[in-house]
């Protein structure tokens, strides 16, 4: 008699479930795979609208900075510019303008070349500054952003003239910033040393030198100049490593060429010394041999002379000509620091303080 009145409540309550969920059939709910379902067409639309987004940034970025890049034509040469000004100056590479005075220039809205010549090549940066002779109307000049604010996993887009194929873009991301890159001085390269430079997974080809490194914020965040090549590839260049010349640096240089026609004040360190590299006996490069020495130049004051082989600057193992460059590339005019070398067979030191190039 005891066990009925125990077993009549979970019938009733089997029963309310029973009723709970036809009734949520009759509405036409199908329970946890409903709620499933939704949470999946919500998820789809959120990735939707966010790709519609980033597109459409990338249209708008697009959209602005393409006309403010350039093909640039010279005799033999081909490569890219952005506009910097309204008075039609084009900031490009030493090496694409390289031995050129006048060159022949395309810019977006004219499809006749306009004739510009060379305000002035800063090889030491591989940075230069032409000129339109008859800057066209509607010419846009870029803008040109805070290199130091560039986060390595920002997005970036890649603009110039790729293989000739003007008005090209390309996209990546920043995959390192602070590079001391050097570039060879054959195939039309400047031999320059760099520092700071943008490192970017954007495609960066022939042609594309002097274009644009920019950011979706629509900032030049830097100028394309060359790519990286892995001799396993016989020289061939490296996928998805680029680097650019920081804005920073492009504005440091440009404006100095447009209002004193040259450069004056580089910021780069220099010891004021012409050397050649050295190699051991197994043939591995093991110093800078000093070759001469500049009168009153860095290294005279501090006692250096012809012969002198360079092994450290600072804390930076010195092993080449190379190396040198790049450890001269990390310090500043004026700085003091230490030199290390060889001289007959001594190791010695000597304090310098560094001049500038």
């Amino acid at each position: 008699m005891n066990a009925s009145p125990a077993r009549a409540p979970r019938t009733a309550v089997v029963r309310a479930l029973a009723l709970v969920c036809c009734a949520a059939l009759a509405a036409g709910c199908s329970g946890p795979a409903r709620a499933g379902a939704d949470t999946a067409a919500a998820t789809r639309a959120a990735v939707a609208t966010s790709v519609d987004g980033l597109e459409g940034q990338y249209l708008k970025v697009i959209g602005e900075v393409l006309p403010s890049v350039v093909q640039i034509r010279a005799s033999n040469d081909l490569g890219s510019g952005v506009v910097y000004d309204g008075d039609g100056h084009i900031v490009t590479n030493a090496h694409v303008v390289g031995s050129e005075k006048t060159f022949q220039v395309t810019t977006a809205h004219n499809q006749e070349p306009l004739t510009a010549r060379l305000v002035y090549s800063y090889p030491e940066q591989d940075l230069a500054v032409i000129r339109l002779d008859r800057p066209p109307g509607g010419l846009r000049p870029a803008v040109f952003g805070d290199s130091e604010k560039v986060q390595v996993g920002q997005i970036v887009l890649a603009m110039g003239s790729p293989l000739g194929l003007s008005s090209s873009v390309t996209q990546g991301i920043v995959s390192a910033t602070g590079r001391t890159v050097s570039e060879g001085s054959t195939g039309g390269g400047t031999g320059a040393t760099i520092a700071n430079m943008v490192q970017t997974s954007a495609a960066i080809n022939p042609g594309n030198s002097g274009g644009a490194l920019v950011g979706l914020n629509g900032r030049v965040v830097g100028i394309p100049t060359l790519a990286a090549t892995d001799p396993d590839l016989g020289g061939g260049a490296a996928p998805g490593i680029g680097f650019a010349i920081p804005a920073s640096m492009v504005r440091t240089v440009a404006d100095q060429i447009i209002e004193k026609g040259r450069v004056v004040d580089s910021g780069r360190a220099a010891l004021g010394i012409t050397a050649r590299t050295v190699v051991d006996d197994r043939y591995r490069p093991a110093g800078a041999a000093v070759v001469s020495v500049h009168g009153g130049g860095p290294a005279a004051r501090a006692g250096l002379r012809p012969g002198d082989v360079i092994t450290r600057l600072g804390d930076q193992p010195v092993t080449s000509i190379t190396s040198l460059s790049e450890a001269l590339a990390a310090g500043r005019p004026g700085q003091r620091t230490t030199v290390t070398f060889r001289r007959d067979g001594t190791e010695r030191t000597a304090q310098v303080t560094l001049g500038e190039q």
